[in-house]
């Protein structure tokens, strides 16, 4: 994974699960954060290493304009790795504006993008499964402690997740 001036961030030498904070979020700890993406990592089955970019929202649209060429702003996106693993980039101003919309903090929101994109890089795809990733989110969500999960929270409004 590469940071957002373009440089190599190279991940924790005992983990296969890596986080970089860009940007403050109130109330948790990189190292906390890393555990809790260890763990949704875990739960998702996703085996091959993993970095976590947490940064400005300016540079998730400029990762979905140049991946998918969507010149919009978005929350997650996963990029998935072919030895099962992958990268996952999260807005953390979206992040915190959907958390405190739904009464929760920017860090639990976070974890929920998190098991969101770790679901993807396990190959999981709710426009195409027929429901199969949003249930498995809620039963995983559920375990975790998070509150609502993406996908179901998005159907309900009506909107893509």
């Amino acid at each position: 994974m590469r940071n957002s001036r373009g440089r190599a961030v190279p991940g924790p030498s005992r983990s296969i699960c890596s986080v970089i904070l860009e940007t403050k979020l109130g109330g948790i700890s990189r190292t906390a954060l890393q555990r809790f993406a260890a763990r949704a990592q875990r739960a998702a089955g996703v085996r091959g290493p993993v970095s976590v970019l947490v940064t400005g929202g300016r540079e998730v649209r400029r990762l979905n304009h140049k991946f998918r060429g969507k010149d919009e702003p978005t929350d997650v996106l996963s990029f998935p790795a072919e030895d099962n693993g992958g990268d996952i980039a999260i807005s953390a101003g979206i992040a915190r504006r959907q958390g405190a919309r739904l009464g929760h903090s920017a860090a639990e929101e976070v974890k929920v993008l998190i098991l969101h994109g770790m679901l993807h890089l396990a190959g999981h795809d709710h426009e195409r499964d027929s429901g199969r990733m949003a249930r498995l989110e809620e039963r995983l969500r559920r375990r975790l402690g998070l509150p609502v999960a993406l996908i179901a929270r998005n159907r309900g409004a009506g909107g893509p997740a």
